[in-house]
């Protein structure tokens, strides 16, 4: 067994090599370096790479070229288009955002940031297992709803929304609708050409491109003001400004390129594992587990041992690195807002864990995890 093994892919993953070699081209004197904005020779060849990966990225995802916008991560995405939204289209007669309770720290956060400027935000709850209920948030919105953002996977306990459904109450209501994808693109396909998605958001590093790129991904179709939140030189059709990092958005087309061409594949030997995992652990005593596995990304995780710290199972895990919640969370001394949402109390949240699965993991991997939490399980309840 090798030294270490990462259990962590929803915090972030490892660039893939192949990723890591196309975007040596972009750094030096003898690469493509230039500043996409200048209209030198460089930088017109830096700019016609750049829109090559748009073309590819948005080809993916089934977008137009024109619809992607490049960003510093998910989470400017986020902001940028929750806030421009509001910015854009705030009144005393549209007012009202309608999120979740489980949604990643960056909607909630933003969401928070708004509430300042006088717009009334609607918390879904979602049942014990993380379902959402779509007949009542159907009902939730109304003539002054603004916005509706919901994640496609939950971050934490991997469950899936039927953002297709969400998409289409949406529309029906006349609402925008935005969606964090960052748990999944990569992992699913997607096709927005036929669905009512607005606004999209996702980042690279998860799905074994560099960190400090993502996008925002704004329907053409449906005609959007956004107000930007960066002035400055204008770059991203005024949406926002900054020089483009070419070399991050090269890796992040490489990335989604690979992870395009492998993810039924992927999908389904991860499948595999999960099960796997699952079955050999199930019968531990005291374990529970933080969903619902069905209605759930295969990639994700989450489970707890009644009455052990997952601070000192964690420690005991030595090499195996996993998570005891989102990396959002980890710096913070409060704990998982995503569990406490499942109606857990503060006892089982501090014993559960996120296992998260990836392009890297083996089945040898799987089966030494499940050895050692039977030893690991039984040592902390001796002591």
């Amino acid at each position: 067994m090798k030294k270490l093994i990462y259990l962590d892919y929803a915090s972030t993953t490892p660039i893939d090599q192949r990723v890591l070699e196309k975007m040596n081209n972009y750094f030096t004197i003898d690469g493509i370096f230039g500043n996409s904005s200048a209209s030198n020779y460089l930088g017109i060849k830096t700019k016609n790479e750049i829109e090559n990966a748009r073309i590819n990225i948005a080809n993916i995802i089934g977008s137009k070229q024109e619809e992607i916008f490049f960003t510093s991560s998910a989470t400017e995405s986020i902001n940028l288009a929750i806030k421009g939204i509001i910015y854009s289209y705030f009144t005393n007669k549209k007012k009202y955002i309608i999120t979740s309770n489980m949604e990643h720290k960056s909607v909630l956060e933003t969401c928070n940031f708004l509430k300042k400027l006088g717009i009334k935000i609607i918390y879904m709850t979602n049942s014990n297992t993380g379902i959402l209920d779509l007949i009542l948030l159907d009902n939730k919105i109304i003539n002054q709803t603004i916005l509706v953002s919901i994640m496609h996977i939950n971050n934490e306990i991997g469950t899936i929304n039927n953002i297709e459904t969400i998409g289409n109450i949406c529309k029906k209501k006349n609402v925008f609708f935005h969606v964090d994808a960052t748990q999944s693109i990569g992992k699913y396909s997607l096709n927005l050409k036929k669905m009512n998605i607005d606004l999209l958001s996702f980042s690279s590093h998860k799905f074994y491109g560099p960190k400090g790129i993502g996008v925002l991904y704004v329907k053409k179709k449906s005609k959007i003001i956004l107000t930007p939140l960066l002035h400055g030189g204008g770059q991203e059709k005024g949406l926002r400004s900054g020089t483009l990092a070419t070399h991050q958005i090269i890796g992040m087309s490489t990335a989604l390129i690979i992870a395009n061409n492998e993810i039924k594949q992927e999908k389904k030997r991860i499948k595999i594992l999960k099960k796997k995992f699952w079955n050999g652990i199930k019968n531990i005593s005291g374990i529970y587990l933080n969903g619902n596995f069905k209605n759930s990304s295969p990639y994700i995780i989450n489970i707890g041992f009644k009455n052990i710290f997952n601070k000192i199972l964690m420690l005991e895990m030595k090499n195996i690195i996993i998570s005891s919640s989102s990396a959002c969370n980890s710096n913070k001394y409060n704990i998982s807002h995503v569990l406490r949402a499942l109606g857990l109390k503060k006892e089982l949240i501090q014993s559960s864990i996120r296992i998260s699965f990836g392009r890297f993991t083996t089945e040898e991997e799987i089966i030494f995890l499940i050895k050692k939490l039977h030893i690991i399980i039984k040592k902390i309840r001796q002591n």
